[in-house]
């Protein structure tokens, strides 16, 4: 890590609790978010059409204020598949996601292999792409620390916007009221999970770089591991929720089953939060078909939450128990949330606080990599 980086980063974590860091909102008129083409739907462009990319683009193609107008890909056969399933006649193509950000296009969607998301991210905000990437920012703290600095200075009336869906989703929109307002009392106690089955199947491709590439899960170096990967959802919302950053982490991890792939299959970490706050994380992807267990609990001395994107359940007492179930895929408030950021003008830029949840991630996968205990401030060199 240079000393640049330490500086800027060390700055950035003592202004968390100020506008960047915390959501970065600013109103800016509409005419000048979308120029001559205020009265127009929002075109957007797909870099990178797999499986995610075209979930999120089908909700913005089914939008209308939105419509798709461009795909960037590396592979002929994902151009086509992206084409049939978003139902798009004539749109640019393009193998060059610069390309893309070099043409007319109003906001772009980045849903690339994670170690890809720096680059890419740090390119759309330097073209002035209103833009939306999936998390994770990145796969290693050098990444994380460009985004940081690009985000900075980035154009104040362009929406950046990060695929942390859960900031976005009712049910944890109201648990975190409930925890901010002290309906749970003092909060004690929090801790998280992601148990669940292999999300992921490989397939063989004659050429090896192209196999790593398009196989690109299953090694840490592209996708940072599970934890960073996957696991940077709970990340985010412990970020949110206990409004802060962890002191420090120990964790272990391994592969038990999953061993064809470079990366863990599952893991357990317990972290220190300011204020002697102790929270317990566990994940796996080999849990058989049947079970899963994703998302957050927070103990209070009055009462109980547990939320999820299916659910938040508040427990008072024995026969005090009260649910509230989501409607959707909380991904379509995510994407819902961005185009009516560009369509009013009051945008917002959480690519700050993006990339400090990712760097949780990042400090639980270097605890559980090195066996040791291993301290915010001694990995980033900066403050927790």
């Amino acid at each position: 890590m240079s000393s640049g980086e330490t500086s800027l980063s060390r700055r950035t974590i003592l202004k968390t609790g100020g506008a960047l860091a915390a959501g970065g909102f600013s109103v800016i008129k509409p005419e000048l978010v979308r120029g001559s083409q205020a009265n127009s739907r929002i075109s957007v462009g797909l870099i990178g059409v797999g499986g995610r990319g075209v979930y999120d683009a089908t909700i913005v193609q089914s939008d209308p204020r939105a419509r798709v107008t461009a795909l960037c890909d590396l592979f002929d056969d994902r151009i086509e598949v992206g084409k049939q399933k978003l139902g798009l006649d004539k749109p640019a193509v393009y193998r060059d996601f610069e390309k893309l950000l070099a043409s007319g296009v109003d906001a772009v969607l980045i849903a690339t292999p994670p170690f890809e998301h720096p680059r890419m991210l740090v390119a759309a905000i330097e073209a002035r792409k209103h833009v939306f990437c999936e998390k994770p920012i990145g796969v290693d703290a050098e990444g994380c620390f460009q985004v940081i600095a690009a985000a900075e200075k980035a154009d104040p009336t362009k929406c950046i916007s990060v695929g942390f869906q859960q900031r976005y989703g009712p049910v944890y929109l109201e648990a975190y009221r409930r925890v901010q307002t002290g309906e749970i009392g003092e909060l004690a106690n929090a801790r998280a999970f992601w148990i669940g089955g292999d999300p992921w199947q490989r397939k063989p491709y004659p050429d090896p770089r192209i196999a790593k590439l398009r196989n690109w899960f299953s090694y840490k170096d592209l996708s940072g591991d599970i934890i960073v990967e996957q696991d940077c959802h709970n990340f985010d919302v412990l970020h949110w929720f206990l409004g802060g950053l962890p002191l420090r982490a120990v964790g272990w991890g391994g592969t038990k089953v999953r061993t064809g792939m470079d990366i863990l299959d599952h893991l357990s970490l317990t972290f220190e939060w300011p204020g002697g706050m102790f929270v317990n994380f566990e994940a796996n992807q080999i849990t058989p078909r049947g079970f899963s267990r994703i998302g957050e609990e927070f103990t209070g001395t009055k009462s109980f939450l547990a939320v999820s994107r299916q659910q938040m359940v508040h427990i008072r007492g024995p026969n005090d128990r009260e649910t509230i179930d989501s409607k959707r895929d909380i991904t379509y408030d995510a994407i819902e949330a961005f185009l009516g950021k560009i369509e009013s003008g009051k945008v917002e830029n959480v690519a700050v606080r993006s990339a400090l949840s990712t760097m949780i991630a990042i400090l639980g996968r270097e605890a559980i990599y090195s066996g040791r205990e291993v301290t915010w401030k001694g990995l980033y060199g900066i403050r927790g």
